[in-house]
């Protein structure tokens, strides 16, 4: 399976992405809003991505809920993990909450042809942060942990592959990434201790991690994405994790310390990622492609290949209809063991 990941303009895949779906050297597409209409055309455009690149190709959402949903019209609203523990009597309703809601996303992304959502957001939500705020389960370590485990086996259980991001923890940091290039300057132990802490006690929970573009002077002079001591010495090493890392977005802001896209993409596959993204900037995308020409990781297409979704047999107008949570589980459960 290829190592890039790169998108597609509207809602049908034109002329120029035809070439783009049949080059070896794609792994993935990730879809956004501008490719979305109604749950037909998505399925339907699914089908047509796996169709025109003849072989197994991977299909991404960022589907995580509240403002990061790019699917609304004809999907159940999801709301921002936030809510969750706030609209909860305790703790322990607030799992199965959030257990039911990766299940939940799972089951409708899944539906309509998509392998996975690039979720849960395993980052603590500091007021501090502008970009991760309500995307986060919540400010505090232990909380954020619990929630998440749930959340990925809900995922998990119904066939979905979890990715957490921003590895080791974007929540702490005030500037946003996509628009700048964020500098943590807290102290090695803080970010181990705190942010960090969430990735490493779920580092067996979830199949994929999406480092983040922030630089950590404590540790490393290079964003952790691009850096082989955040994911090789102490992702791979040290937490023991053998899936997937994908980059995060190489056009973000944050990504431009490195160079230009060629130089960001080695720096990413050099350091270990897997697959590397390139987002909204589709001549970019064509052009490093083009000029791609450095090894990955020989176990990543093995990775990779576990990120592939499941086929349940479990409409999106089902899943919709099912108000009464507690029935649509106990039919799921069933549903899955045909």
């Amino acid at each position: 399976m290829g190592p890039l990941m790169l998108d597609l303009e509207g809602l049908e895949i034109n002329a120029a992405e035809k070439d783009m779906l049949q080059n070896p050297l794609l792994g993935g597409i990730i879809f956004f809003t501008r490719n979305y209409a109604s749950p037909q055309q998505i399925a339907e455009l699914s089908q047509a991505v796996r169709e025109t690149a003849r072989r197994d190709i991977l299909i991404a959402v960022d589907h995580e809920g509240g403002r990061v949903q790019r699917f609304r019209e004809g999907f159940t609203n999801v709301p921002a993990m936030a809510s969750i523990l706030q609209n909860a009597n305790d703790l322990a309703e607030a799992k199965a909450s959030a257990y039911r809601w990766g299940s939940l996303i799972a089951i409708e992304v899944q539906a309509v042809g998509i392998d996975f959502s690039f979720a849960p957001v395993l980052d603590l939500g500091d007021e501090i942060s502008r970009v991760i705020g309500d995307r986060a389960f919540s400010t505090k370590v232990d909380e954020v942990i619990e929630l998440g485990r749930e959340f990925i086996k809900g995922m998990n259980d119904f066939g979905m592959a979890a990715t957490a991001k921003h590895f080791p923890g974007h929540g702490s940091v005030e500037a946003d990434s996509h628009v700048d290039i964020p500098v943590d300057e807290r102290p090695r132990e803080q970010i181990i201790s705190q942010d960090m802490r969430v990735f490493a006690e779920l580092a067996q929970n979830y199949q994929a991690v999406m480092p983040a573009h922030v630089i950590y002077p404590s540790v490393d002079k290079q964003p952790a994405g691009f850096s082989e001591l955040w994911l090789q010495d102490i992702l791979r090493n040290q937490l023991s994790f053998d899936g997937v890392i994908f980059s995060d977005d190489l056009s973000m802001k944050g990504a431009e310390v490195v160079g230009g896209y060629y130089e960001r993409a080695k720096a990413a596959v050099t350091a270990g990622c897997d697959m590397v993204l390139v987002c909204n900037h589709p001549q970019e995308g064509r052009e490093l492609m083009s000029e791609f020409d450095f090894d990955v990781d020989s176990k990543s297409a093995e990775r990779l290949a576990r990120m592939k979704g499941q086929s349940l047999n479990y409409s999106l107008t089902q899943v919709r209809q099912g108000d009464n949570w507690q029935q649509l589980e106990h039919d799921l459960q069933l549903d899955k063991m045909v």
